[in-house]
């Protein structure tokens, strides 16, 4: 029985996997393994890790991240060389996923298509912001803490999905909308450090953004109020500001968007299901 217990076989429990144990040569990966997911992955400290050929980083107790996007491949290449000498290879599945569409009227036309010079300056400034700040690579493993809904209503917008503004086609949702009362708080999700406090984005309005190490960053925008500083240490649940209705919106709600470097997440997928009974989480 001590036999069988050691050497655990590969169980798949819906979209999630678990390999072995963190023990030398060893991998684990817990995580949905489906576009628009995070896998958390555990080794022997001092391995290196690489996916699709690409080194990532590893913390000192052998933790590292997997993200998949929106229209991420079928399949990717795991590679993992371990301090003893030995190498583990594997290709991991992953599922695809149906998005919807989703139609927005009312908005203004200014921020639908943008034409004012001064309005696509202030847009290509906001842009460089946010990316310099999703190119952090950290030693920090905040995302330990887990995840949990930083806002509680109705959600009113899902990952993934097409948006089509005022009739015209744009980009994908990369986040998740949740409709909640002006003037209620917004939490930190995750433990880490908040690298971005914006008080007027062109699009976000009021918009904050948190590391949680490896790359794995959240932001959280149209709040009518911040209530933390840059560079200030949050921890999970903490209050970080106000439901409000800035930047291009019809009504107050909070966005909350989740990415691993340049690659949009599904924070649905990492918060799980939404204990409000107000929720009607619509994602596949």
């Amino acid at each position: 029985m001590k036999a069988q217990q050691s050497a655990r076989a590969v169980i798949f429990l819906g979209f999630f996997l678990l390999v072995g144990q963190a023990a030398a040569g060893s991998l684990s990966l817990d995580g949905p393994l489906i576009q628009g997911g995070l896998v958390i992955g555990k080794t022997d400290p001092g391995a290196k890790v690489s996916i699709d050929g690409r080194s990532v980083r590893v913390s000192s107790e052998g933790a590292f991240l997997m993200g998949f996007g929106r229209n991420a491949k079928k399949a990717v290449r795991l590679r993992l060389d371990h301090p003893d000498g030995t190498r583990t290879e594997k290709t991991l599945n992953v599922k695809d996923r149906e998005y919807q569409v989703q139609r927005i009227d009312g908005l203004p036309a200014r921020q639908v298509t943008p034409r004012k010079p001064e309005d696509l300056a202030r847009i290509r400034d906001d842009n460089t912001k946010i990316a310099a700040m999703r190119k952090k690579d950290t030693a920090r493993t905040g995302f330990a803490s887990g995840f949990q809904w930083p806002a509680t209503g109705t959600i009113s917008g899902v990952f993934g999905s097409q948006r089509i503004l005022n009739g015209k086609p744009k980009r994908p949702h990369n986040g998740i909308d949740v409709a909640a009362p002006r003037g209620s708080t917004v939490s930190a999700a995750a433990d880490g450090v908040v690298t971005l406090v914006h008080q007027d984005m062109f699009y976000t309005g009021k918009t904050v953004m948190i590391d949680h190490g490896h790359g794995l960053s959240s932001v959280y925008v149209h709040m009518d109020d911040i209530l933390v500083a840059d560079g200030q240490r949050v921890i999970q649940g903490i209050p970080i500001g106000i439901v409000g209705k800035t930047g291009r919106v019809t009504g107050p709600h909070l966005h909350w968007g989740v990415s691993l470097f340049g690659t949009h997440l599904d924070p649905a997928l990492l918060a799980g299901p939404m204990n409000d009974p107000s929720s009607q989480n619509k994602g596949k």
